[in-house]
């Protein structure tokens, strides 16, 4: 887990800079909703989770994703890199989701707690995946409280950054969506069951529509334009120029990312 906490520890640092870098220029008035309301209406199509209504309650994604059918049949054993990918993804998608409900209490802006409803969808589909391979859920009811202790430590950071102010709170969204995306990335490449590379695959689409709606809020708000974290340029661009989310690896700029 040196991999990660070296990634965690980069990734406030990382925050901080930018903030420091941003202008302060005064807040412009923006249609925040209708920002959140696109990025997370754009997630639901791609990440086919069904006719029914949205409601408040998490939707499990994966329960209309299947396989494609000619994926090699799995024999229902996950190699220890495969249920590690998942146990970390599990908490770390309930990590954003907490932090964005920490934000919204706090601050009260729309984009947070849309954003945080999704993330439930997010960390439920994982959980699906869990129970289906029979390993056991690491994941915390308690908000905020997490198995992982790299995952709490950051967590406590992230929301005492985003504490700070409304901008320093919506930069720390971006960075935890770039941050989602590339490790998703990571955990795709090291497995071959067909059921948990599509629910990975949904999961970047969904990280991608919500840094974008970071991206516009930050934007409209500061009067400048959003400098990726973590992301290379060219991976960054193609994410904000698209209008749905589609992960396509290889997107690391290799400086910041929770690496050895």
């Amino acid at each position: 887990m040196k991999n990660k906490n070296t990634r965690m520890m980069l990734m406030v640092v990382t925050v901080v800079v930018l903030v420091s870098s941003i202008a302060c220029s005064p807040i412009a008035v923006v249609d925040e909703a209708e920002l959140v309301e696109e990025a997370v209406s754009q997630e639901m199509e791609v990440e086919t989770v069904g006719s029914e209504p949205a409601s408040e309650e998490p939707v499990h994604v994966t329960q209309s994703a299947a396989a494609p059918e000619d994926a090699p049949v799995s024999d229902g054993v996950l190699t220890e890199v495969e249920i590690e990918g998942l146990l970390f993804m599990r908490e770390e998608e309930k990590l954003a989701g907490d932090v964005y409900r920490y934000f919204y209490d706090l601050w009260g802006n729309n984009i947070f707690q849309n954003i945080a409803r999704s993330e439930d969808t997010h960390t439920n589909a994982v959980l699906d995946l869990l129970n289906q391979y029979g390993v056991a859920d690491p994941a915390l009811a308690e908000p905020g409280v997490f198995s992982n202790p790299e995952l709490q430590a950051l967590y406590d950071e992230l929301t005492a950054l985003g504490s700070q102010s409304v901008k320093d709170a919506l930069l720390v969204g971006a960075a935890i969506e770039e941050i989602d995306i590339l490790d998703i990335e990571e955990y795709i490449a090291q497995t071959d069951e067909a059921d948990i590379q599509l629910v990975y695959e949904n999961l970047i689409a969904g990280s991608e529509n919500h840094l974008r709606a970071f991206v516009r809020v930050i934007g409209n708000q500061t009067g400048e334009s959003y400098i990726p974290q973590y992301l290379t340029q060219e991976a960054y661009d193609e994410i904000v120029q698209s209008e749905n989310g589609a992960g396509n690896g290889q997107a690391g700029n290799g400086n910041g990312r929770w690496q050895n």
